[in-house]
């Protein structure tokens, strides 16, 4: 006899699990999430530090929620969810000197909804700063500015948020291919990394910046075959199509606005209570039971945990087909791992490529290191597997208390960090207690070259996570990595994390599955969860997502 009964059950309380219990109960259902943590969010949360009186983001940065449908079907603004928008986008300074500013094409002109508008005054900016290295990258770039607004963006928005397609039937960025007016040709699909930087570009600069920027925003190293999905969305980045965004208090704001808003509609929340397993009966989910022995009845249980939890530890009582367990045991998940963090300093740097180029170290996403693409190509993540982090590091810096004071007191800034390391298993977890020091010295060393001022004095505290560290805390993101699963061609679309799970379904009637593991991949804002509630519609004959949600 069930303790106690719902519509609808969501396992776990990340920002996956949020969004799809608004949906559900927008459309009438009595919705309960429960969550092992004591705090809902998953990797949308922020938390006091490095030192006290600063916030850092602990997992989640780079975040564009505004762009998401459930910003507007909920009001997430009114909800306390606000952004702030930079000017400028993506720029990178070389150990050389020279650097490299992007100035966001499509610049917002209304912060409520996120309105954006072109501008040709950034994209003149931009094609400026290109040209002093590249005439020929500087006409790419026009070029491929050109075919992101008449096809591109709209195909990645809608391939974003929907379901993948069977096999045979082209998704909305692979029936870009078919267009020859796109410039995406079928090759692109099968290209790596390397390859489609050396593609598109001549310049070592775009080249170094493409191939350093893929793995923070799509998850591939230099050989991985990064498919339509990642050339889109790290063009549109590493060439600033897009607006940079900045949620105000940190990224902690998007789970509060979610469950506020889920408040309001009905949502019950229950921290510091995990699900033990899915009850199973006829083969259709008919609840969960906690570790506690609770049982809780629902028709309709939705997944916000990992593929492999879900299919090994929840329906331990219900196993799956044997090729499906089997497949689920060897999803791949070393890529994405990082070193992450915050250094508090007293003074912004105040970087020496600025007297060439007026301006360049305050961008929201700026990278530094070497302007040696085939370093990067060849030496990069070898070396990151076998000592822990590269020799030559490629940091990412975000110094968001520019824009956002809330992060830090006045008078001093807190600048995120982030460079790339090897998956968890390949150091104890000593080892990477002292990689992650080593990692904070040789950091120090290589900044100082390029800042003067980024002396130790300088520094008031910092606070760095390994993949270790993300292991423990989140235990989805295995080996550390926070793509929840390699995100290169073979685990995207209709084949994340395997062709028999990718759509949202399971084979247990009632049990859906809506977390990063799904497509559309890692990262907040992503759609699996607006897709997996569209899946659920179709099933119960439920409003969709726009329906349900306010009318905008």
């Amino acid at each position: 006899m069930a303790d106690a009964t719902y519509d609808a059950v969501v396992i776990g309380g990340g920002h996956h699990g949020t969004i799809t219990a608004c949906y559900l109960a927008r459309a009438g259902l009595k919705v309960a999430v429960f969550e092992r943590h004591t705090e809902l969010g998953g990797g949308a949360v922020s938390e006091e530090g490095p030192a006290p009186g600063f916030r850092q983001n602990s997992c989640a940065h780079f975040t564009r929620f505004y762009s998401h449908p459930a910003y507007r079907d909920f009001d997430l603004r009114d909800e306390g969810l606000r952004y702030v928008f930079p000017d400028q986008n993506e720029g990178m300074i070389f150990d050389d000197g020279t650097s490299f500013i992007g100035h966001s094409a499509f610049r917002v002109v209304d912060a409520q909804t996120g309105r954006t508008e072109y501008s040709e005054e950034n994209v003149k900016k931009t094609y400026e700063q290109i040209r002093r290295f590249s005439h020929r990258d500087a006409e790419v770039y026009l070029e491929l500015l050109d075919r992101y607004r008449r096809c591109w963006k709209e195909a990645f928005h809608a391939h974003r948020f929907s379901a993948p397609t069977p096999w045979g039937t082209p998704d909305p960025l692979e029936a870009l291919v078919a267009d020859p007016d796109s410039g995406l040709e079928p090759v692109h699909q099968f290209m790596t990394v390397r390859q489609v930087a050396y593609d598109f570009f001549e310049s070592p600069e775009l080249r170094t910046l493409f191939m350093r920027a893929t793995p923070t925003s799509g998850g591939c190293f230099p050989d991985d075959v990064m498919g339509l999905q990642g050339l889109v969305h790290v063009m549109a980045l590493v060439l600033s199509f897009e607006p940079a965004a900045i949620a105000e208090g940190g990224t902690r704001a998007i789970t509060d606005a979610l469950v506020s808003a889920g408040t309001k509609l009905g949502v019950q929340y229950f921290t510091g209570h995990e699900v033990d397993r899915v009850i199973v009966e006829n083969g259709a989910a008919s609840g969960v039971q906690l570790t506690d022995g609770t049982r809780v009845a629902a028709r309709l249980v939705v997944s916000d945990l990992g593929v492999p939890q879900t299919v090994l530890r929840l329906l331990q009582d219900a196993p799956l087909a044997d090729r499906i367990m089997h497949r689920v045991k060897n999803i791949h998940y070393d890529r994405a791992q990082i070193f992450w963090g915050n250094v508090a300093v007293h003074e912004l740097p105040r970087y020496v490529a600025d007297a060439q180029n007026p301006g360049v170290g305050t961008q929201p996403r700026l990278y530094w290191g070497a302007k040696d693409p085939d370093y990067f190509a060849t030496r990069y993540q070898h070396e990151i597997f076998t000592l822990g982090f590269a020799q030559q590091l490629y940091i990412l810096t975000a110094p968001d208390s520019i824009w956002d004071r809330t992060r830090a007191p006045e008078g001093s800034h807190t600048i995120l960090v982030e460079d790339f390391t090897a998956p968890v298993r390949l150091f104890s977890p000593r080892e990477w207690g002292r990689l992650k020091e080593q990692f904070v010295d040789q950091m120090l060393e290589q900044w100082v070259r390029l800042a003067p001022n980024m002396t130790r004095d300088n520094v008031i505290a910092s606070r760095i996570y390994s993949p270790y560290d993300v292991e423990v805390g989140h235990p989805d993101m295995l080996e550390g990595g926070w793509a929840e699963g390699s995100m290169f061609a073979s685990q995207l679309g209709r084949f994340r994390p395997i062709p028999e799970l990718s759509g949202y379904r399971t084979p247990i009637a009632g049990l859906y599955l809506c977390s990063s593991n799904l497509h559309s991949a890692g990262g907040i804002g992503r759609g699996s969860s607006y897709n997996c509630y569209q899946v659920i519609a179709q099933d119960l004959h439920l409003p969709s997502g726009a329906q349900a949600g306010r009318s905008h």
